[in-house]
């Protein structure tokens, strides 16, 4: 049985009383001895469950699973991480998969794809297009196909997770994970993995609508800093489609009936502008981004 003795099990929970006493169970007879359970405030037995099986507990400070991992981290005494959620979807025997790049120093972080093996039911035909949405968007936005951005099975160094900027409080913080990721290079490696589907008497936490835009939104928020062309060039091409469209409309009515319309013409000559200001505001930002990373790798290598 491979040692784990210094990987801390990271479980972030609400309302998981039905399976959290079976996950940290598996996880023990794989050969586990650490676990965290971070919990937002459960109105179950999910924190006296989790006690009852042997697992450290507390309650996090605010709310949302973002603040939650945080806070978990941060009370880890461990070298690694290993996180799931708590609601039995994750299997223990795909642990040593994940934790083997990272105990033999090939990765940093590392990512559970569910999309490798992922059981019937396990996934909603509307979260499942969500989630691919949002994986080609974070591969086209930020240039790294991590596969699952969105997958809660995460392996790391405390370290690497230290790096990061993290601010998401909910269901965004895997995103932002991702983000980190790609922007600060570290190594991440993604795995395959098995995805169950959830025990009828488990309740999922997640609002497909309300988180999916928050995820999205923070995908692209995220993009100012790690891909200012695209946050900027975006906004600058959408302003000057719109300026276009409505100059050609003012030419037609011009040209056609005879009609000025001047307060149009003025605004499509400010959108015009505008776009073509952000578009050169996002070349010269990509450009100092990319003589910022190569200043950093260099520092690196001395």
């Amino acid at each position: 049985m491979p040692d784990y003795a210094d990987v801390c099990v990271l479980i972030p929970t609400l309302d998981e009383a039905e399976t959290i006493g079976g996950v940290i169970d598996d996880f023990r007879a794989e050969g586990f001895e650490s676990f965290l359970v971070v919990d937002g405030h459960s109105g179950d037995d999910t924190r006296e469950i989790a006690r009852e099986h042997g697992a450290d507990v507390i309650t996090q400070s605010g709310a949302g699973k973002g603040q939650a991992v945080r806070e978990g981290v941060a009370h880890v005494d461990d070298s690694y991480v290993l996180m799931l959620d708590g609601d039995g979807t994750y299997r223990a025997a795909d642990a040593d998969a994940m934790l083997e790049p990272l105990l033999a120093d090939d990765a940093e972080h590392v990512i559970g794809d569910r999309f490798a093996d992922m059981e019937s039911g396990a996934m909603s035909t509307l979260n499942g297009l969500g989630n691919s949405v949002i994986n080609r968007a974070f591969a086209f936005i930020h240039g790294h196909d991590f596969r699952d951005i969105l997958s809660g099975y995460r392996a790391f160094s405390v370290e690497s997770f230290e790096r990061m900027h993290l601010t998401a409080d909910g269901f965004a913080i895997e995103t932002e994970m991702a983000v980190e990721c790609a922007k600060l290079d570290i190594e991440t490696t993604v795995v395959d993995i098995t995805y169950l589907a959830r025990p009828e008497a488990s309740d999922t936490n997640l609002r497909p609508f309300r988180d999916g835009a928050r995820i999205i939104f923070a995908l692209y928020k995220l993009a100012k800093t790690n891909n200012p062309l695209f946050y900027f060039g975006s906004v600058g091409a959408g302003s000057m489609a719109v300026g276009v469209v409505t100059a050609i409309y003012v030419a037609i009515e011009w040209f056609t009936v005879r009609v000025s319309h001047n307060i149009l013409a003025l605004f499509a000559a400010f959108t015009i502008l505008l776009g073509i200001q952000l578009l050169m505001f996002g070349v010269l930002s990509d450009l100092l981004v990319t003589l910022h990373r190569e200043q950093l790798r260099r520092l690196e290598d001395d």
